[in-house]
């Protein structure tokens, strides 16, 4: 599946987002976006010391914030209660490609979370801006500077 081809207004310039990153040794790549700095790391069966998350492992976990993200947003907007809100992302893999093939979420609520919010709760987590990201299939590009 072709993503559509970005069209952009004459009057308005694109927002950009950079992340510089830097090689602080060995397998390590920190990012630095936002005033923080995000560090990584490969495991040791894959050349590195395990320091930190692997980026594949970071890549899962921003999906999953960002579910608790929208999930927290919904609730807080309706004083409903988040103690004991459980989401468990489960991730499945192609075990020809080895790349996620579903990933699914599984949401306990609290005791006496109201039943009318339940299904407006799992709408929020679908509004995910970074799986909204990924089912748009932005367009990469790599070029020397």
């Amino acid at each position: 599946m072709n993503p559509e081809p970005v069209t952009r207004s004459e009057s308005q310039p694109p927002a950009v987002t950079r992340i510089e990153l830097d090689f602080p040794g060995g397998k390590r790549v920190d990012a630095r976006v936002g005033g923080h700095v995000i560090s990584t790391d490969q495991p040791p069966q894959f050349g590195g010391e395990g320091a930190a998350p692997a980026p594949f492992d970071l890549f899962l976990a921003s999906i999953a914030t960002c579910a608790g993200v929208y999930a927290l947003g919904f609730c807080h907007a309706r004083d409903l209660p988040t103690e004991g809100l459980k989401i468990t992302q489960e991730v499945i893999e192609d075990p020809g490609s080895k790349l996620p093939a579903e990933i699914r979420f599984v949401v306990r609520v609290p005791a006496g979370f109201p039943e009318k919010y339940r299904a407006g709760l799992l709408r929020s987590i679908e509004s995910c801006k970074v799986k909204k990201t990924i089912a748009h299939q932005p367009a990469f590009s790599v070029e020397l500077a």
